[in-house]
């Protein structure tokens, strides 16, 4: 573990502690659904979700898509 990971690590720990018990159920949750939420799914589940969304008319022009970021700037 780096030393940046061990410092919030240290701090999530605290903020923990700090949580009254009846609490801590609703607590789990909230960061299992925070981590499902950041985690990449695997790519067949990616195209078969995409492919649903595609025969349910779901999907939009790409032209749409880059509607809106002539104004972005990009880094890298």
């Amino acid at each position: 573990m780096t030393t940046y990971q061990a410092i919030y690590t240290d701090r999530i720990r605290q903020e923990v502690a700090q949580i009254p018990g009846e609490y801590l159920p609703l607590l789990l949750e909230m960061i299992h659904l925070f981590r499902q939420s950041i985690a990449l799914k695997p790519a067949e589940e990616s195209f078969r979700q995409g492919w649903q969304e595609a025969l349910r008319s779901e999907a939009l022009p790409v032209a749409d898509l880059w509607t809106g970021t002539e104004n972005v700037s990009y880094c890298g």
